[in-house]
């Protein structure tokens, strides 16, 4: 079964700024990733992976948090 990110770090004992570290990658954009909240494109999934020891078929990349539709008219 895939981990993620996340548990990966936790298993290894990867801080988020060793992983940042390690991939070389913008640190919001990494955190993203980290929550769940960003799909991670191809060569990031790549960095990442190598950086936790890891092949990229072994890390579940999806979203945690559900995406939601607001409707609204603003202010009123």
């Amino acid at each position: 079964m895939a981990s993620s990110v996340n548990e990966l770090c936790k298993q290894r004992e990867v801080s988020l700024l060793e992983l940042a570290d390690r991939t070389n990658m913008d640190l919001k954009r990494l955190q993203s990733i980290f929550l769940g909240r960003w799909t991670p494109s191809p060569k990031e999934r790549q960095l990442i992976a190598e950086a936790l020891e890891s092949s990229v078929d072994d890390i579940a990349w999806g979203h945690k948090t559900p995406i939601q539709h607001l409707y609204g008219h603003g202010p009123g």
